[in-house]
């Protein structure tokens, strides 16, 4: 986990002075994700996420800022962007892209019920068909055209039969990503990371709700049964075998399913995106263990995780699919 850019109470005091949201109370830093800075900042007026990114540009940054207004406009429970003063969503802190965002309520789960993965399925459904009038374009950024160039960044670092697994599976997924088939699948801005630590839960009676859905930050527009397929990979397994825990993958498509019903090539095209999903997460936990950057208490993740998900997801007779 990462703080890559360390912030003093002064410093975000100056920060908070371009927007109308009070006076710093509490300012904590936030140890999780790799890609950017992050602090809960709270002021006398409210609670917010202030993000430094280290990675995206000032060019690359207004697409998620926007899709997160966006979707939070359309009753989404999505971080909402706060604008400064004059109206900017994107701002800069120590020579480097900020902005601030609402803190949602709620915390994430290691342990999701089938009830849980349910709520997370609508909410992907919901988030999908919302997207569809949001005008801004702009290619995942993890997509395919990254993992062709990261791979071979990793040759002098990885094992053999690791990089042949990849350079195989890198050829199966190119052809799949130029096929006409992938051209016929619906598509859209998508979340491209929807975790289990990017839900926040909340208590609901005998069941949890969504209080917020975070980190928009790995966004892009490409085939939502890609999004699918990251969201079940993660939240739908045994983790330790990286096999399909039945009753929750069905959980979870069948609830997509009911608000944007899946298509026969959806189906067609299921394993191979299940196979795309954990290629680029494989490829990525890689990259970032063998050519990490330097941050303050940064802890790669175990690459070993997502090759066994491959190795399950290329293997298996049969997967989950919805069931009527």
């Amino acid at each position: 986990m990462a703080v890559f850019t360390a912030l003093s109470r002064a410093e975000v005091n100056a920060f908070l002075s371009h927007f109308s949201l009070g006076e710093l109370v509490e300012l904590e830093g936030i140890h999780t994700g790799i890609e950017n800075t992050n602090y809960f900042v709270t002021t006398d007026r409210g609670r917010y996420v202030l993000t430094v990114f280290e990675r995206l540009t000032a060019k690359q940054l207004p697409f998620y800022l926007q899709l997160m207004l966006h979707l939070s406009r359309k009753g989404l429970p999505v971080p909402e962007p706060q604008p400064t003063r004059s109206g900017a969503l994107l701002a800069e802190l120590k020579s480097k892209p900020a902005a601030l965002v609402t803190r949602l309520p709620g915390r994430a789960t290691a342990n999701p019920t089938a009830a849980q993965c349910a709520s997370v399925g609508e909410f992907l459904a919901r988030m999908h068909l919302a997207g569809l009038d949001f005008a801004p374009f702009q290619p995942h950024l993890r997509g395919i055209g990254w993992w062709k160039s990261a791979v071979p960044k990793l040759e002098p670092h990885v094992p053999d039969d690791v990089m042949h697994r990849l350079a195989e599976e890198l050829i199966l997924q190119d052809s799949f990503f130029r096929s006409a088939r992938f051209e016929k699948l619906p598509s859209g801005p998508i979340h491209a990371d929807l975790f289990r630590d990017n839900v926040l839960l909340v208590p609901d009676g005998e069941d949890d709700r969504i209080g917020g859905v975070i980190d928009f930050y790995f966004a892009g527009c490409s085939i939502w049964l890609f999004d699918l397929a990251i969201t079940i990979n993660d939240w739908c397994i045994e983790q330790a075998s990286g096999e399909f825990e039945p009753a929750r993958a069905h959980a979870m498509l069948n609830a997509y399913h009911a608000v944007r019903p899946l298509t026969e090539d959806e189906q067609e095209c299921w394993r191979t995106s299940l196979r795309a999903a954990a290629l680029r997460f494989w490829i990525s936990r890689l990259y970032d263990y063998y050519l990490p950057r330097p941050a303050h208490l940064l802890t790669p993740h175990d690459p070993a995780h997502f090759e066994r998900i491959l190795k399950c997801r290329t293997a298996a007779a049969s997967l989950p699919w919805i069931t009527h």
